[in-house]
């Protein structure tokens, strides 16, 4: 039986920790692909067109979103950014596992488009004290940015039913929350769900 990719869906609020996290899981998985994203902004000095980004019009971006070609998307500066569906399966049909760290509401999207494929992983702080005192940390913000940050946040913990995993990610434990999402990955293929070929006409062929 050939196994098919999961796209493992990563988010969490700001001071969660997801992209470093992320980066240490891509440091000691490195056979799990990330896709380049699709954008509508012009290419950059030095940027190449399907390894930086999927450079493409806005007009097509629109056209991709419509056909529910597009798993994921938001605007930034005037211009479309998202992750193209037919990248998404192009990894996962090769057999490889992809990564998306992406905010919840994009997470949302992609549950909604490809179902079962998808699990969805959400990166938390050990509690709200915690994840009050990571966003001060960075002392960049004013009392009103940090206040906006704080109430998305509980916004965004309020959807973790619509997640597979809650993983906390303890300060300082970078590479112990890397494993235990790794632990998760690897138990994602043994679900009924991506096992049920193997058991459906088990001895038929006997």
């Amino acid at each position: 039986m050939k196994r098919e990719g999961i796209i493992f869906v990563i988010s969490g609020p700001s001071g969660s920790g997801k992209g470093t996290v992320c980066e240490e899981l891509r440091r000691i998985n490195p056979d799990t692909a990330i896709s380049v994203s699709a954008t509508t902004r012009s290419p950059r000095e030095g940027e190449v067109d399907g390894v930086s980004y999927h450079f493409i019009t806005r007009e097509r971006f629109e056209e991709l979103i419509e056909k529910g070609e597009v798993l994921e998307y938001t605007q930034y500066n005037g211009n479309y950014y998202g992750t193209l569906r037919s990248e998404a399966e192009k990894i996962i049909s090769d057999g490889r596992d992809l990564i998306l760290e992406i905010e919840v509401d994009g997470g949302g999207q992609v549950k909604r488009l490809m179902g079962d494929r998808v699990c969805g992983i959400m990166l938390i702080a050990p509690d709200a004290a915690e994840q009050e005192k990571r966003l001060r940390g960075r002392g960049t913000e004013s009392e009103d940015v940090i206040a906006g940050r704080l109430a998305r946040a509980k916004a965004e913990i309020l959807e973790a039913p619509n997640y597979d995993y809650i993983v906390i990610n303890e300060t300082g434990k970078t590479a112990e929350c890397a494993a235990d999402i790794m632990a998760i990955m690897r138990s994602a293929h043994y679900a009924y769900s991506r096992m049920k070929e193997v058991t459906d006409g088990y001895f038929d062929n006997k």
